[in-house]
């Protein structure tokens, strides 16, 4: 892809830039983190969100979102009008005719009502266009979340997708992808005029690792300034050190959870070789027993920090992306 150029030296930044910037009035948001009202996410106390909501902050975060899977239960929790919380949501919509996969959207400034009607038109009539119409008419900020990830449904429809980039206002750089589908993700936003996001898509806590600068008062005008390529990305760490971290975090996490939680968690990252650690472990009999339980824990941390489990899914990764590039080469 030859936008790589233009995307290093007009979208992505340092953290010592992005200080600067900070200091002269830019907000840090990082727009895509999960909470343990997650389905995905172990349900512990350092994941509930009153407990995210104050580490974001005290990272810096100036607004904070948990855009948890089809569920809106953070705000339940943590109110809906809490000063700096921006209610969002991830909502999964599969439209077999338009589209034929599943794609992922983040919605932001919903309320509870708005939520229930778009997971109708997603779960129910499964149309796309009833979707993005509904989001435009009631002027929702919204993000076509990781475009090239896909989950386990067969042949992904490869062709489909910048005509889907084309219907939304803002893409994403998501970290839990590889930096080659990320890049060909930001030169099709630079292309067709589309604002660009990176985001952790943290489930771990591990919010604000990387994240989106832009100025605004409110996190309409933020959004705007998105929208409108007046913003910066600070990507700084690469994504096999960013993913190796998560998985170390979700092995910790696994293991601070009792035995019946173990038991009855249904884990699932969407990253295949993290699945079966994470089965592995909630699965093992050995946890019954406290030392072996310990060793068990201090050999998984130290198997996820060898990196090979991230190493093992780029490799597993590479022939797709190989795949999108000559789809859109002859798409060109």
């Amino acid at each position: 892809m030859q936008g790589k150029n233009i995307i290093d030296a007009k979208i992505t930044i340092s953290a010592e830039v992005a200080e600067n910037l900070l200091q002269e009035g830019w907000k840090k948001v990082d727009l895509h983190v999960h909470s343990s009202c997650s389905y995905d996410v172990p349900p512990v106390q350092t994941m509930h969100p009153s407990v995210l909501f104050k580490k974001a902050r005290s990272q810096g975060l100036d607004f904070v979102t948990f855009t948890d899977h089809d569920t809106v239960k953070a705000y339940d929790l943590l109110g809906w009008d809490k000063e700096r919380l921006v209610p969002g949501v991830e909502i999964s919509i599969r439209d077999p005719e338009y589209i034929g996969h599943t794609i992922h959207v983040n919605v932001f400034e919903l309320d509870s009502e708005e939520f229930e009607e778009l997971e109708l038109i997603a779960n129910q009539e499964h149309d796309f266009k009833s979707f993005i119409h509904y989001l435009k008419a009631h002027d929702l900020p919204h993000i076509y979340n990781h475009p090239f990830q896909f989950f386990n449904e067969g042949s992904p429809n490869l062709w489909a997708i910048p005509e889907l980039i084309k219907q939304f206002p803002v893409v994403e750089y998501n970290m839990q992808n590889l930096a080659e589908k990320n890049l060909i993700t930001a030169t099709l936003a630079r292309k067709y005029g589309k604002g660009l996001v990176a985001t952790t898509d943290s489930h771990t806590g591990g919010m604000g690792a990387v994240y989106t600068l832009a100025k605004g008062e409110t996190f309409r005008e933020y959004f705007e300034n998105i929208k409108k390529g007046r913003s910066y990305i600070v990507v700084e760490g690469g994504t096999k050190r960013y993913l190796t971290k998560e998985l170390i975090s979700w092995v910790e996490l696994v293991f601070s959870m009792d035995k019946q939680l173990r038991e009855d968690m249904n884990f699932t990252t969407n990253i295949q070789s993290f699945d079966r650690i994470i089965s592995l472990i909630a699965n093992e009999k050995i946890r019954e027993f406290p030392r072996l339980n310990n060793l068990a824990m201090k050999f998984f941390r130290n198997f996820s920090r060898s990196g090979l489990p991230v190493y093992m899914y780029m490799r597993t990764e590479k022939p797709l992306v190989s795949k999108i590039e000559k789809v859109l080469n002859q798409m060109s």
